[in-house]
């Protein structure tokens, strides 16, 4: 068996999602195919993946991409600021982000936004760039309804 000759587009990440929390509820299993999707989907990414919300930190869940940090306080870098503040974090330049926390040296630009559901902070979805500047407000706008389809799953 041979890999598939199409890959998905940037264009194919909402339809499927849909396609994959409308056949399974699990949250982790959910959000390990989410991770695939988008690593093979946007281009210029290094890391898309996921962290949970654990004990008051956030511990490294499923991802696509080279090895991460496993557990990152709350408020602390792009991940934890996000995590605090319960909004979008999206970073041109995460060099110039106070208290960045340099995972991967490669990472120029990240996007990060909270996973909440009822209230509760789940975690959050990450992706990396290694392209400053990478992410845009076309980009934040299909990962937030992105993000919405796994929290509604």
């Amino acid at each position: 068996m041979s890999a598939p000759d199409q890959k998905l587009t940037q264009d194919d990440i909402l339809s499927a999602v849909e396609g994959l929390v409308a056949a399974e509820r699990d949250l982790i299993a959910n959000m390990a195919n989410i991770s695939a999707v988008l690593f093979e989907a946007l281009p210029r990414i290094n890391w898309a993946g996921f962290y949970l919300h654990k004990e008051g930190e956030l511990v490294l869940g499923p991802f696509q991409g080279r090895v991460a940090c496993t557990r990152i306080a709350i408020g602390r870098g792009v991940c934890g600021t996000a995590a605090a503040e319960r909004r979008t974090q999206r970073i041109d330049d995460v060099h110039s982000f106070p208290g960045h926390i340099a995972c991967d040296a490669a990472s120029a630009s990240e996007i990060v936004l909270p996973l909440i559901r009822d209230g509760e902070l789940l975690g959050v979805l990450d992706i990396d760039s290694p392209d400053p500047a990478r992410f845009g407000p076309e980009e934040e706008a299909t990962l937030t309804k992105l993000v919405g389809l796994l929290l509604n799953a």
